[in-house]
């Protein structure tokens, strides 16, 4: 059974203000990864955000198989691009097994725990996070969002998800990656960049990791802040911006 309870980050600090409303982000782990341990890793980036996001995590619904045999529960995958039941970022041409099963759960998380503001990604993740971006460009998807973070983020090269990638994005978008990524390297990122008009884009000298400290968490606080002010402060001028 696919793992699609989600677990938000609720922690809130006590002050003399009302409670405001926070975006809420469904984050989405990379390959490997679940829930539980993407948010485990990511505490720095939830803390730096939690003045005005609130993130819900959930699992993908893939058991990715051990070379001893048999499915790890921890470890998960978004589909899979080879037909041993495997994924590589830099896989071109293959399959995408198990996508549809990943749109479904999605989809039924979003009914459940939604609507959600942004979706959030970490390689895999991101790479997912893209493809919904220009799906929902396409008018495929039941369910709308309003900006995306992609963290090591990079285009699908699964022969069934080239089609997707034929227009630009009118997302509002952050994308961050590492000049020394090796499992993703820049270069791919930046073809997913490319296709985004609305893009803000962060660099950093690190690898293959959701970056959290100086310049980029500052870069992470002043888009949520015009992503806040959009959707609660001024939606009427977002919603003619966006007509």
């Amino acid at each position: 059974m696919s793992e699609h309870n989600s677990n938000s980050n609720q922690s809130s600090v006590t002050n003399n203000k009302e409670d405001r409303p926070k975006l809420k982000i469904l984050a989405f782990h990379g390959y490997r990864q679940n829930g539980t341990v993407f948010r485990a890793k990511i505490g720095s980036f939830r803390k730096a955000v939690s003045k005005y996001a609130q993130l819900f995590f959930i699992s993908a619904p893939h058991k990715v198989f051990c070379e001893e045999g048999g499915g790890d529960e921890d470890s998960r995958s978004w589909w899979f691009n080879a037909e041993d039941n495997t994924f590589s970022g830099k896989c071109l041409g293959g399959p995408a097994i198990g996508f549809e099963d990943t749109l479904n759960l999605i989809e039924e998380v979003v009914k459940e725990h939604g609507p959600f503001d942004g979706f959030m990604g970490f390689s895999q993740g991101a790479c997912l996070v893209g493809l919904l971006a220009a799906m929902q460009q396409k008018g495929y998807l039941p369910y709308t969002f309003k900006f995306a973070i992609f963290a090591s983020g990079f285009r699908s090269g699964s022969l069934v998800h080239k089609g997707f990638y034929d227009e630009d994005i009118n997302l509002h978008s952050l994308h961050v990656y590492g000049e020394s990524d090796s499992i993703i390297p820049k270069e791919m990122s930046e073809s997913l960049i490319n296709l985004f008009v609305k893009s803000v884009v962060i660099e950093h000298a690190g690898g293959h990791y959701v970056a959290c400290s100086g310049s980029i968490k500052d870069a992470y606080l002043d888009f949520l802040h015009d992503r806040y002010q959009d959707i609660f402060e001024n939606p009427e001028k977002n919603n003619r911006r966006n007509s």
